[in-house]
């Protein structure tokens, strides 16, 4: 055992040494939880900011008047009037995102109890802000006509009074979800990537055959390479969440760090595991490329970190139940914004285990293969 240990301690200290020779590589871990991080949480807006918003007032009332001054910034743009024959050209090309109809006489028909009927045309190519952005000027029109016709205590003559209190992200703020989700999606992508290449760089630069002819088993390098790499990704991944998203954006985060840690140590495991087992699949770069490169789409974009999983098929979110992002994120979104303790999250950890000992022992057994194949 203490032999075991010594052989996997020294060729992980040979990763290392790879690792810093490997200027490329170095640079892109210090992009992708530095910059990467912070430009993806500041520019990606799931709600409605800035939009485009046009109107064509046939009425000219002071009802119309008061609903085009209602729509404000920062969700919206200051509205622009249009002409009536102007809405489908001006929408083709792409100049609004919103644009609201008052037909004739509107402020007249509502005041003699009639219904009468604001046409909303949406561009619903970005369908998040297309949604959020319809109901958010439903809402405007609701509220300044209840005002208009009832007084502006309108309000508080209504029979349901809902109070609505936001726990964990009270300013419903997209970037301290991005941000940290980030940092977790460019985890499951280093950690396939470095671990992968690491295995790929062997058998290009000729030096498996002298991982063949040293008394070491198939055993000692894959785990080598797991902690190796493994340690440069989780102590990048505690820089980026204390410096970049917690002092540079502002994010507060709610749990224990070292229980994140510990977390994050058990999913690495895991998906260092799959990125040495798709690379046993290959032989060379760019073909590993292309066969993690599908992988890793999946596990992040159907993980829960980019939609919810609620929204998703039934039969879809049983079989992402076998993937360890799933778990890891929700891992993770308990600790970091919840402040969920020990007992909220080990059954995540324990699936995380069971997961990363199945890809730990086939990639073993396909690595054996490989290198018996190679003597």
């Amino acid at each position: 055992m203490n032999i075991w240990l010594r052989n996997v301690l020294l060729l992980g200290q040979k990763e290392f040494k790879s690792l810093r020779a490997d200027p490329v590589m170095f640079v892109l871990i210090f992009y992708v939880f530095s910059v990467a991080v912070y430009l993806v949480a500041t520019g990606v807006r799931l709600e409605v900011s800035n939009a485009s918003v046009a109107y064509v007032d046939q009425d000219r009332s002071a009802l119309t008047g008061r609903i085009v001054g209602a729509i404000l910034p920062p969700n919206f743009k200051p509205p622009r009037e249009i002409g009536q024959d102007e809405v489908d050209e001006r929408m083709d090309s792409g100049d609004f995102v919103f644009v609201l109809s008052f037909p004739p006489s509107f402020e007249a028909d509502v005041l003699r109890g009639r219904v009468p009927q604001v046409q909303l045309n949406v561009d619903a190519t970005a369908m998040a802000q297309a949604g959020n952005g319809a109901a958010f000027l439903q809402k405007i029109i609701q509220d300044e006509t209840s005002k208009f016709v009832l007084g502006d205590e309108a309000q508080s003559l209504l029979p349901v009074n809902m109070i609505v209190r936001t726990r964990f992200n009270p300013n419903r703020n997209a970037v301290w979800f991005s941000s940290v989700m980030q940092i977790i999606n460019n985890i499951s992508i280093l950690s396939v990537l470095l671990t992968g290449a690491a295995l790929i760089r062997e058998r290009e630069h000729g030096t498996i055959e002298h991982l063949l002819v040293m008394p070491v088993t198939p055993s000692e390098i894959m785990v080598a390479k797991i902690w190796a790499n493994g340690l440069a990704i989780i102590v990048a991944a505690i820089l980026s969440l204390w410096l970049v998203v917690h002092i540079a954006l502002g994010v507060p985060v709610a749990g224990s760090i070292p229980l994140f840690v510990s977390g994050a140590v058990i999913y690495l495991a895991s998906v260092t595991g799959l990125g040495i087992l798709l690379a046993t699949f290959t032989t060379s770069m760019p073909q590993f490329g292309l066969l993690a490169l599908p992988v890793l789409m999946v596990m992040n974009l159907l993980s829960g970190s980019t939609t919810p999983m609620e929204s998703m098929p039934g039969w879809l979110q049983t079989v992402m139940q076998l993937s360890p992002s799933t778990h890891f994120v929700t891992f993770a979104q308990a600790i970091l914004y919840r402040g969920a303790g020990f007992d909220n999250v080990w059954p995540n950890m324990v699936i995380m285990v069971g997961l990363g000992s199945i890809f730990f022992l086939l990639a073993l057994k396909r690595f054996r293969e490989a290198m018996a194949s190679a003597q």
